[in-house]
């Protein structure tokens, strides 16, 4: 496969350095378009000694081959990877202004950007339009990573690692890794993400830590696969959805309270294939919530609040089983007490919530929630181990995919 690989002027630069080896010893040509910018962070000998192609910024660089046009045409695939602010507005206004935004005019390939930027810049109104933009006319515009970001800052705009990269631009191409065998083509499931909320009144809520990062993950290695994905989002982040639906067609139905999510996991389960339920969903909700803010009364203990259990939206699934053959996955977050280690409380729930797999894993301050890392051990119903898997949030959801395929009955 023929990459460009456009890289702009931010100090992720160097993890462009590692996509470009990564890509390269995966068989593929790859010839790198960096910006002025971006050549102050990486010189342009290292990118054409790992690419064993001539580097080029401008637009009057090889003016014979009218590179401006002819790299674009010739492409099968075009990566930016670091996307900063700067070229993200740059690429939405369709400005021509150096040879990688002159290439993104002319390139009919699929193109993948992969922002990294700061927090602010990220979540800013004009960047949030543009990458809107782009999207809207079929640019896959990843969502960054959270994590540390330049000096002692942390937050959403972190570069996403260069594995993640390479396996969402080259599955947008049709290509590579699992999503490459199209083992899910033909099916239909259901995916459950992010962390549900029960009302305290009309301005607190009931709520948990999970990021619904690992659930969007499992939607989107199901779509690269084949499958035909319905994402159901319990209070899932601005923005994180938004391209997996504009590039796969995934339909994403957004719920707040445990309710919702059964409501609307139950009707569209009726016709899937598997159910992956990777939401965090509240086990308890208050008996009553007032219409009106509860108010602080000076001197006054503030009233208990009542909790009564909500229903078990997966062992309802396991149970009913709304379809036939269908394979019902759940995930249990766990953290070791004084009455077992996490394995055997995911045990012991495995076997009472009668899913076909359980992936368990720990959670606590900065383990398994808002991290763009997973670690879960897969049990089937018996508690017995299925398999473990490790890395990026992505690498597990399409480690999972592979054990839920096995379980599928033919079509």
């Amino acid at each position: 496969m023929r990459i460009l690989l456009g890289v702009s002027g931010g100090v992720a630069a160097y993890k462009a350095v590692l996509l470009l080896r990564l890509l390269r010893e995966q068989g593929h040509a790859v010839r790198v378009v960096p910006t002025a910018a971006a050549l102050r962070f990486v010189g342009a000998p290292t990118f054409e000694a790992l690419s064993g192609e001539p580097v080029s910024s401008e637009v009057f660089d090889d003016v014979p081959g009218v590179q401006h046009v002819a790299l674009g045409q010739g492409a099968d695939l075009v990566i930016v990877a670091p996307a900063t602010a700067d070229l993200l507005a740059r690429a939405a206004a369709g400005r021509a202004d150096d040879l990688l935004t002159s290439t993104l005019l002319v390139a009919r390939c699929p193109v993948v950007m992969a922002p990294a930027m700061h927090t602010e810049m990220w979540e800013h109104p004009a960047t949030r339009a543009n990458v809107a933009t782009l999207r809207d006319r079929g640019v896959q515009v990843l969502e960054p990573a959270s994590g540390r970001l330049t000096g002692a800052d942390t937050g959403p705009g972190r570069l996403p690692e260069p594995e993640d990269i390479a396996r969402d631009a080259l599955a947008a191409a049709g290509v590579g890794g699992s999503a490459a065998s199209h083992d899910l083509t033909g099916r239909r499931v259901v995916v459950s993400a992010g962390g549900t909320r029960e009302p305290i009144d009309p301005v607190r809520f009931i709520g948990n830590r999970s990021s619904g990062r690992q659930g969007v993950a499992l939607a989107a290695a199901a779509a690269a696969r084949g499958a035909e994905v319905t994402l159901v989002a319990a209070n899932l982040p601005d923005g994180l959805t938004a391209a997996l639906a504009a590039t796969s067609g995934t339909t994403v139905v957004d719920v707040s309270s445990t309710a919702e999510l059964r409501a609307a996991v139950r009707e569209a389960a009726v016709a899937a294939d598997a159910v992956v339920m990777a939401a965090a969903v509240a086990d308890f909700r208050p008996a009553a919530a007032p219409t009106a803010k509860i108010k602080k009364v000076a001197g006054a203990a503030p009233a208990p609040i009542e909790l009564v259990e909500n229903p078990d939206v997966l062992a309802e699934l396991a149970a009913d089983r709304l379809r036939a053959g269908q394979v019902v996955v759940g995930f249990a977050a766990e953290t070791g007490d004084d009455a077992g280690s996490v394995l055997e409380h995911g045990r012991a729930k495995a076997r009472r919530k009668g899913a076909d797999l359980l992936a368990v894993n720990a959670v606590g301050e900065s383990l398994g929630f808002g991290t763009d890392v997973n670690d879960v051990t897969v049990l089937d119903a018996h508690g017995e181990l299925v398999t473990a898997v490790a890395g990026s949030k992505r690498e597990v959801a399409d480690g999972l995919w592979d054990a839920v395929t096995k379980l599928l009955p033919s079509i």
